[in-house]
């Protein structure tokens, strides 16, 4: 597939990637409602991004990770997929669902509060969201 090819068939609205493999969602992370935080992920942006369920993104010590990709129009703007770790609670929810229905990456800086949970993956890791 050609570069201008894959531009072409950039989704129109952001994709949020919820990693959902060996450890994030699963009972390894202690405490945290993961079905509760899913639910409301998906109720949130619902009509407003794509969220997908994927398998392990390869970045358990940060579990549990969200990958938000920017929308066609945030990508043309510079945007590029941002990875969030550590996402085990309502308000970090709250916060990455306003930012995501304002545009996302590319087109709104994410509140300051998502500086916290976002971490830079190994290369390899990176690959893993664009996988199906």
């Amino acid at each position: 597939m050609s570069r201008r090819d894959r531009r072409a068939a950039a989704p129109p609205r952001p994709t949020v990637s919820v990693c959902r493999g060996c450890c994030c969602g699963t009972p390894k992370i202690a405490g945290v409602d993961h079905a509760g935080l899913l639910a409301a992920v998906r109720g949130s942006l619902d009509g407003i991004a794509t969220v997908r369920v994927v398998d392990c993104l390869d970045a358990c010590d940060q579990a549990d990770v969200v990958v938000v990709q920017p929308s066609a129009d945030g990508r043309r703007a510079g945007g590029r997929p941002v990875w969030l770790g550590l996402v085990n609670d309502a308000e970090a929810i709250a916060d990455l669902a306003g930012w995501v229905a304002a545009g996302g990456p590319g087109l709104v800086d994410p509140p300051g509060i998502l500086d916290l949970y976002e971490f830079r993956p190994s290369r390899r890791a990176r690959q893993e969201p664009a996988a199906d």
